[in-house]
């Protein structure tokens, strides 16, 4: 099939869910596109903005199946510029908070084919935000990390031990299924009254957020659902969710009763 315009492709960020918090350039891209490739995580209304009769692929990952391959996304990006113009990759959050961006753009102009990136609003902020959490806080937590907890091998990466001895507020992208491994290692540098927040389906209508302490790990994990994607948030800004005191003032007293 030969195209019939300019092979190019934009890597749009879709921001952290809702539909509303993409941004107006990425909207923008999306209602001019002639193909999208797009993942699991975003507002699948999104694609309503898209011209009806383009093609929209999904190539989403999510709880470690893969629909497609890193290098399958990458030729598809290809071939599907050569073949009818502009493509869209459209991702969940921004394309260069471990989205694997730096992959597609080397492979996609290899090929001498011009790659626009379009941030997008980072879920690592934005969900914990829309939770009522800031990451810094006078008094609290001058600065933050956002990590993923393991390494592809499973093994815990050495940011989240270095974070761990910090007092920085840690923001812990992919981590659910893993949670209670993750709060026993950073047990072992921060104490057991340290506030966590688990926030799953962040910025969208089913959003749910626990909070509870490090020493309380175990009965958090209880309440969520490991299927669902989530954000762990641990440090002392997570006490700002209203809900944090109410259920701690319930949880003193269960413990003396």
């Amino acid at each position: 099939m030969q195209y019939t315009n300019t092979p190019i492709v934009s890597l749009v960020g879709a921001g952290p869910g809702a539909i509303d918090l993409i941004t107006i350039r990425g909207l923008r891209a999306i209602r001019k596109a002639d193909a999208i490739l797009y993942d699991a995580l975003i507002d699948k209304s999104l694609l309503d903005e898209a011209p009806a009769n383009i093609p929209k692929i999904y190539v989403g990952k999510r709880c470690g199946k893969h629909y497609a391959k890193q290098e399958e996304i990458n030729s598809l990006l290809v071939d599907y510029a050569l073949n009818y113009g502009h493509v869209v990759r459209l991702k969940g959050g921004d394309p260069f908070v471990f989205g694997r961006a730096s992959e597609e753009i080397a492979h996609v102009e290899s090929f001498g084919i011009p790659v626009t990136v379009i941030p997008g609003v980072s879920s690592a902020i934005a969900v914990p935000a829309n939770q009522g959490i800031p990451l810094t806080q006078m008094g609290m937590a001058s600065s933050f990390w956002v990590m993923t907890a393991t390494k592809r091998d499973g093994s815990f990466s050495k940011d989240l031990i270095l974070a761990s001895k910090s007092s920085a507020t840690m923001v812990i992208l992919m981590g659910v299924r893993k949670f209670l491994a993750i709060a026993n290692e950073i047990s072992k540098y921060r104490g057991g009254l340290t506030p966590v927040a688990l926030i799953q389906n962040g910025t969208l209508h089913h959003e749910s957020c626990s909070v509870d302490t490090l020493a309380n790990a175990e009965s958090l994990f209880k309440s969520v659902d490991i299927s669902q994607p989530g954000i762990i948030v641990v440090g002392h800004v997570a006490s700002e969710h209203p809900s944090f005191f109410e259920d701690e003032i319930q949880r003193v007293l269960r413990s003396a009763m």
